[in-house]
């Protein structure tokens, strides 16, 4: 299986070479970033139609988790389209964060949808550098299909730590890697360098259970589901929360 990896890379690199050549000559940055609002607006709203139940269970727990002053200060990480806001309770202050401004008039229009919540600003930066968030000011973060995507899911989760007040909650939902040495982790594998290109930076193959409990959060509950798409080669999904 594993002299087959490379042979298929191959393969598929050759199947999608304008696309290869296009990101080598920095062409298709410019124009992922344009289109990927567009594609996930399509995909989000489909995963929450078959992953309402599981979302409704999971972000109803935000509801006691009110700070000072007395609503919920709440940092949507990789905010995306705001698919997640239908899902908050009313009196959460919500703050975006994402490094793809083109996806500011997804957030208008999903603000505009979900008024039962107060929102704050958007902010254009890499979960990497959230310089811009003071230390200790949230109450919740919600990471959502993010840290397949960024650059280091080690320091995104430190800047979690940073931004997330003492006993404030990281809830999260994640793809991961297949098992080792089953087939769909080898399709993971062959196609995971063109799928990086189509999915503006995502990674099929990480281990992001191990990242969140490395990351010294005093509590990581989790559990695992199915991947809501079939045909995607995205693999099964983790979904819990991790308190500071």
């Amino acid at each position: 299986m594993d002299v087959l990896v490379p042979l298929l890379q191959l393969l598929v690199l050759l199947l999608t070479l304008p696309l290869h050549l296009m990101a080598l000559l920095g062409c298709w940055q410019p124009l992922c970033k344009t289109y990927f609002p567009y594609l996930m607006a399509v995909l989000t709203a489909k995963s929450n139609r078959k992953m309402e139940g599981k979302k409704r269970e999971l972000f109803s727990q935000i509801k006691g988790l009110t700070g000072a002053s007395g609503k919920v200060d709440l940092l949507e990480l990789g905010c995306g389209t705001g698919a997640n806001f239908q899902f908050y309770p009313p009196g959460c202050r919500v703050t975006c964060l994402d490094p793809n401004p083109h996806f500011e008039k997804f957030l208008t229009k999903s603000m505009a949808e979900n008024r039962h919540l107060q929102y704050e600003r958007f902010v254009v930066a890499p979960g990497e550098d959230m310089r811009q968030l003071a230390d200790g000011s949230m109450d919740v973060v919600v990471c959502t299909l993010v840290l397949c995507s960024v650059q280091s899911p080690r320091k995104v989760l430190q800047e979690v730590q940073r931004v997330l007040r003492p006993g404030g909650v990281l809830f999260f939902w994640e793809h991961v890697t297949e098992p080792h040495g089953s087939w769909a982790f080898m399709w993971q594998q062959v196609l995971e360098p063109t799928w990086k290109h189509i999915g503006d930076g995502c990674c099929l193959t990480r281990e992001t259970w191990k990242d969140l409990e490395n990351a010294q959060f005093s509590e990581v509950q989790m559990e695992r589901q199915p991947p809501p798409f079939k045909w995607l080669p995205v693999g099964p999904h983790i979904m819990g929360k991790a308190v500071k």
